[in-house]
């Protein structure tokens, strides 16, 4: 991984669109701080598009398109994209599946919570559950004391033994039953908001985050930025961001801001 501060300035200025996860990348220790969310919305000033793509629920992500200084939101690790159009006063919303397979999948979710929860003791139900739609998300260090990796990997065992795909955050596991991940709704995303086509977006698109459920956004991307604090899930990564920023969580994403900012402003001289 690049120094962030190496990033060539001409690709610096290629950058149309931030995407970015928003645990332990824009938020520092669970908490959204002033230079964070400023970063956010100096960003969306000068022009950029600004995308969070995060493993956060429906109910979070609705909140988010609506009051953050963002141009929409990607949840659920890829189940769905909000976009809300404030002059229109509308969300408009796409989900990868349809409200059958939506409810179908839930009952196979429900099967595997119960046997997480009795299997590893220490786990609990992140407390966010309760506004997801598309996923199951189980806490292992957010809200409970923090669990040995060793037991990490159990919960993700027990839900690839059921089928689903499982994918490690900074806090919690996520599993759920669907083909897809943040990567191809971030895709369906930019092609339905911006007009995007693929190739375009790898040239246009930068991409930060902080764990291995960023893995897939790191590996298509070839502007990819890790914050500092990814060092903690390196020995996990297959596939790693092309740049490191020297700040940890929500500071690093401010230096990934102003660099960008800092690059337009040279551009515009």
């Amino acid at each position: 991984m690049i120094p962030l501060s190496q990033l060539p300035l001409e690709k610096a200025r290629s950058v149309r669109v931030i995407l970015t996860d928003i645990d332990d990348t824009i938020t520092t220790e669970g908490m959204l701080t002033a230079s964070a969310y400023a970063a956010l919305e100096n960003l969306q000033r000068a022009g950029f598009l600004v995308v969070p793509v995060t493993g956060r629920p429906a109910g979070w992500c609705d909140h988010i398109a609506r009051m953050w200084p963002v141009d929409g939101i990607v949840g659920e690790n890829g189940a769905f994209y909000l976009r809300y159009d404030r002059q229109r006063k509308k969300m408009d919303q796409h989900f990868w599946a349809s409200p059958e397979d939506l409810k179908k999948n839930r009952a196979k979710l429900d099967a595997i919570e119960k046997e997480v929860l009795e299997s590893v003791p220490g786990s609990a139900l992140a407390s966010d559950q309760a506004y997801r739609l598309a996923d199951l998300a189980i806490d292992f260090c957010e809200d409970v004391p923090a669990l040995p990796e060793s037991e990490v990997d159990r919960i993700v065992a027990i839900f690839e033994r059921h089928g689903a795909q499982a994918k490690v955050s900074s806090i919690h596991v996520n599993g759920w039953f669907g083909d897809y991940n943040k990567l191809s709704m971030a895709k369906t995303f930019l092609a339905d908001a911006f007009g995007m086509d693929w190739e375009e977006a790898k040239k246009s698109v930068i991409y930060a985050g902080d764990s291995p459920n960023d893995e897939p956004m790191f590996e298509a991307f070839p502007l990819s930025v890790g914050v500092a604090n990814i060092h903690a899930f390196e020995h996990r990564l297959k596939n790693k961001p092309a740049y490191i920023a020297k700040g940890h969580s929500g500071d690093g994403f401010a230096e990934l801001a102003e660099l960008l900012l800092n690059a337009k402003r040279r551009q515009a001289v």
